[in-house]
Formats: structure tokens, C-alpha cells, sequence
């Protein structure tokens, strides 16, 4: 099975425009869809899991090895009832972006002022009463995994 891969822009052309400021500037990554630290866990590990079990071949690479070690460490939500919980949750915000959606579920920040200090394009686009609910809905699902 084969993989994609992005065309590499000539320098100067587009290359660092992208910023995730007061105002998100993705540029090709405007309408991506986007994961939490914790989704690209489950996926990543049910990847490896199933090249395993069917026994093919997996090339263990050290950006591999290191980048599942990463996700192990920061992945808030271990498993998947609690990521589709936080992403059915996040999702219900149509007026957040989905790089923005993505951030907070993973980075599951304990009040408006840190989450809008850290996702500086929040600042205009929600309240901070709105996001400091959305923060204790996620905050709830993240102890009751904890407990």
C-alpha cells in the first residue's frame, strides 16, 4: 500500500505563512480536518496494532518510536469513548475552527484565560463564561478517566 505525500513548495512560495495567532492563518491547512494529540494516539497505535496482528511489515522508525512516545505522554484521553466524548463535545462549537477545536482537546487548559493565552484566535470568538463551560465539560470527562 502506498503513501501521499505533499508537494514541496519552492522557497518564498507560501512557505511560513501559516499562523496560529489572533487571527488563524493556515493557509493550505485552512480546511483540514484536524485531530487531538489523543485521536492521532488511538489511530497511530490501532495502525501498528493491525500491521502486527496481520503481520506485515511495520518499519519501526526512530520518528515513529519517538512520536508514539510523545502521543503516550501528552494524550489526555486513553481511550476511544472518551475521545469521541470530547470530539462530539467540541464539535458542537460550529463558530470555533477546527485547529482551534483540536487544541483544546488537547490541551485541556483549566480556565478561559489560559485556553485564550494559549489559542490566541479564541480571544474574539467566544466568551469566556461559553468557553469556560466547554472547559469544565472537558475537564469533567478527563477526571472521570483519571478516577
Amino acid at each position: 500500500m502506498g503513501y501521499t505525500q505533499r508537494r514541496r513548495r519552492p522557497k518564498g512560495e507560501g512557505a511560513g505563512d501559516e499562523e496560529a495567532g489572533q487571527e488563524l492563518k493556515l493557509g493550505e491547512f485552512q480546511n483540514v480536518t484536524t485531530l487531538t494529540l489523543s485521536e492521532a494516539r488511538l489511530i497511530i497505535d490501532a495502525i501498528v496494532e493491525h500491521r502486527k496482528k496481520h503481520k506485515i511489515a511495520l518499519n519501526e522508525t526512530e520518528t515513529l518510536t519517538k512520536m508514539r512516545a510523545y502521543l503516550d505522554v501528552f494524550s489526555r484521553f486513553k481511550d476511544r469513548d472518551d475521545c469521541d466524548s470530547i470530539d462530539n463535545l467540541l464539535r458542537t462549537r460550529n463558530d470555533l475552527a477546527g485547529f482551534e477545536r483540536s487544541q483544546l482537546g488537547s490541551l485541556c487548559c483549566d480556565n478561559a484565560e489560559e485556553a485564550k493565552t494559549l489559542i490566541p484566535s479564541l480571544v474574539d470568538k467566544i466568551s469566556d463564561d461559553d468557553l469556560q463551560q466547554l472547559l469544565l465539560e472537558i475537564n469533567r470527562v478527563r477526571a472521570m478517566n483519571s478516577e
